[in-house]
This record gives C-alpha cells, sequence and structure tokens, in this order.
C-alpha cells in the first residue's frame, strides 16, 4: 500500500511540473501564423517532443504545450530565428514548427 501511494504521489506531482524552461534568450520569439512569415527568411523545420504520460499517468495537455513551445523557441534561438510558427498542434507529445528569421 505504501509503494503505491508513493507513486501516486510522485507521478502526480511529475504531471504537475513543467520540465522545459524557455531560455532567457528565448523569450522574446514571436509565435506566429503563416500570414505573418511572408517577408520572412526560412531557416529550418524542427520537431520537438516531450513526455506526455509518465507511466499510465497522462500528463496535462496544457503543460505538454507549453514545453513543447518552450522547446520550439529555445529551438529558434540556436539556429538564430525570431519567429516560429506551428505546423498543427501537440499530439502524443510531439509537435512540428517552421523557424524564421524575419527582423
Amino acid at each position: 500500500m505504501k509503494k503505491l501511494s508513493l507513486l501516486i504521489l510522485m507521478a502526480s506531482l511529475a504531471s504537475a511540473c513543467t520540465w522545459v524552461k524557455v531560455d532567457e534568450k528565448a523569450e522574446d520569439i514571436v509565435v506566429g501564423k503563416e500570414a505573418n512569415v511572408r517577408g520572412c527568411e526560412k531557416l529550418s523545420d524542427t520537431n520537438v517532443s516531450v513526455a506526455d504520460s509518465i507511466g499510465p499517468i497522462s500528463r496535462s495537455e496544457e503543460k505538454v504545450a507549453t514545453e513543447l513551445l518552450n522547446m520550439g523557441k529555445n529551438e529558434a534561438i540556436r539556429l538564430g530565428g525570431d519567429t516560429i510558427v506551428p505546423q498543427g498542434g501537440p499530439e502524443d507529445g510531439r509537435q512540428t514548427f517552421s523557424i524564421y528569421r524575419c527582423q
């Protein structure tokens, strides 16, 4: 019984945490739409993924989406971009972003 309670407590705490933080330099990355990047230089597409469950426990869709967005922004900084455009929504803990340099 103790092991089960401990497992439930750990899963609850883990599902509430956002593990992927946005890099300080990436805080100003713009999240745009295709219409916003017409005059921009496309640098790359990036595929990011995070755990959407811990064992049998599903993580919050909001937390997963936030982590994916943070990873997309961090990747934009790494590639010299200033804008990302999501290519669809999160699915099974994965998402694709296009990275652009607009300024």
